[in-house]
């Protein structure tokens, strides 16, 4: 086995000073930009995708992978890109990132124009590839962002940072189905993408002269089993999430990709307990805070991100919004996390985060359980209501989970703890939408016979599979009597309020975790185990 040694963390010089990334705040209003870019990108996708399929002929399965092959990228990726920035510097590995991703984007605003010149390249498979490459440079520059935070701001300060950091996040994904739904219906759908362009190229100014490097000077080289080893897991892991509904969880197929994660993931754990400079040394999460803030942000993600999911489908499905008019729906709550995520980093500070996260999360139930009573022609204000509340709830657990995961990791792990961070989040996310969409399909299944009444008797099972697949989306197939088109919207219903129901549940059990959390580290200069 090789030796396992302790090293001392150098020592913190003060915030704006050589060798702590800059003045702080401008450090957080550059790495801001690189984020806001991604933050954008994420939530415009899905309102440019209707168009896309229309324009390059685009079937479901391709449009599955456009956000599948980015999804897969960005969470592989994660982790070894957090290493990469402690071992050859985060400002350069953020601007590598922020570079790449605007690139991309132009890449795949100009898809038609690459297929033309690229032999039997068709232009959605150039649009699928190139979102694959923006999910890497995207993994390259979200840990590499947290890192700088951390590195910039004194460990006092470092949950106002998260604080602003989320009311930026927050602004931006409240703009981005807004300036999404302006560009696809006035534009194009190629403009969505066009827009990343002139933020990468301000963000990459900014980044240049706002940002000090900082890196790690403990670690020499890279990890290369750890990276294959812990690549394989986490593919295997997305991919059963992101397939299994289509296969059947109780697949051969699904169990395959399972027993492979488990195997890599069991390797991995056990080559990190003997390489000299593991990728993720395990004495990270020999810090519970660490490894329950972990889990914390993981079960919240699962909890927000599978519900939301079916929030779109409920506006544009039962109820007929456009994409910009459900994108306004939502304002409410991206809208409160720009006023929450600062009040919930002042409240990290003042009362710590056991009392702020678990109000947090018992007010993410509450909203969630009214969601789960949304009728179905619910107004503005009766799904706006628990827009903000979610808001309220969400904001301080994010924050808190973020600065406990970063804050609590030494100096020269940052960036492997921005990378763990947001692997939960992608997980955690990538799980929610999965299982509570088999939840809410076995829902569907088991009350759209009772919803079609006596006509359901007379309707082919065949066709009755069709329409349960059309409910899962909150869309009756055009031309089929009013009364068939109803059920199918109430059978809709009825899975959305289990899935918000699982969600406040979760929501309450995960509270009762912060009770063994504490706030980021104060001070630096602890020994830290790097192999």
């Amino acid at each position: 086995m090789a030796d396992t040694k302790a090293v001392d963390a150098p020592p913190s010089s003060g915030p704006g000073k050589p060798g702590t990334g800059g003045n702080p705040w401008l450090v957080l209003l550059a790495v801001s930009l690189g984020v806001i870019m991604v933050m954008l990108d994420g939530t415009v996708v899905g309102i440019a995708n209707p168009v896309i399929q229309a324009d390059l002929k685009a079937t479901l399965s391709d449009l599955q992978w456009v956000t599948s092959g980015y999804l897969l990228a960005l969470a592989v990726f994660l982790i070894t890109a957090g290493k990469l920035g402690d071992l050859f510097g985060h400002k350069r590995v953020f601007l590598i990132g922020v570079a790449g991703f605007a690139l991309s984007s132009v890449g795949i605003g100009l898809s038609a124009e690459l297929a033309d010149i690229i032999p039997g390249v068709s232009p959605i498979g150039a649009l699928i590839g190139l979102r694959v490459l923006q999910g890497l440079f995207g993994a390259l520059l979200q840990p590499a962002a947290l890192a700088l935070l951390r590195g910039a701001f004194p460990g006092e300060k470092l949950n106002q940072a998260m604080g602003a950091w989320g009311a930026i996040i927050g602004l931006s994904s409240a703009a981005g189905p807004i300036v999404g739904g302006v560009l696809v219906e006035k534009v194009s759908w190629e403009s969505v993408f066009f827009i990343n362009a002139p933020v990468g190229v301000i963000a990459l100014v900014m980044g240049v002269l706002l940002i000090k490097e900082n890196r790690s000077q403990t670690f020499a080289r890279i990890d290369w089993l750890g990276v294959v080893l812990l690549s394989g897991a986490m593919f295997s892991l997305v991919w059963t999430i992101i397939k299994a509904p289509e296969w059947g969880w109780g697949d051969s197929t699904t169990l395959t990709f399972v027993g492979a994660f488990v195997v890599l993931i069991a390797a991995f754990i056990f080559w990190q307990s003997r390489a000299r400079q593991p990728l993720v040394p395990l004495s990270l999460f020999a810090n519970p805070s660490i490894s329950i803030g972990t889990f914390l942000m993981m079960m919240v993600a699962f909890a927000m991100f599978g519900a939301m999911f079916f929030l779109g489908f409920f506006f544009q499905g039962v109820h007929g919004l456009t994409p910009l008019e459900a994108g306004l729906r939502m304002l409410p709550m991206s809208a409160g996390m720009i006023v929450a995520s600062p009040l919930a980093g002042m409240a990290l500070g003042r009362f710590g985060p056991k009392i702020t996260m678990a109000a947090g999360l018992l007010v993410t139930a509450l909203a969630m359980f009214l969601m789960s009573r949304l009728g179905i022609d619910a107004s503005f204000i009766e799904s706006g209501i628990p827009f903000v509340l979610l808001a309220f709830g969400l904001s301080p657990v994010f924050v808190g989970a973020t600065e406990i995961i970063v804050g609590n990791a030494p100096v020269e792990l940052s960036g492997v703890a921005g990378g763990l961070q947001q692997s939960a989040m992608q997980v955690g996310g990538a799980l929610g939408t999965a299982i509570l969409g088999a939840v809410m399909a076995a829902e569907i299944s088991d009350t759209l016979p009772g919803h079609l009444g006596p006509a359901a008797a007379e309707i082919p099972p065949a066709q009755l599979a069709l329409l349960e697949k059309a409910a899962a989306f909150g869309q009756a197939p055009a031309g089929l009597p009013q009364q068939i088109g109803e059920a199918v919207h109430l059978s809709f219903m009825d899975g959305m309020h289990v899935a918000f129901l699982v969600s406040t549940c979760i929501a309450v059990l995960t509270a009762a975790l912060t009770v063994f959390v504490r706030a980021g580290r104060k001070t630096e200069g602890a020994a830290v185990h790097v192999g």
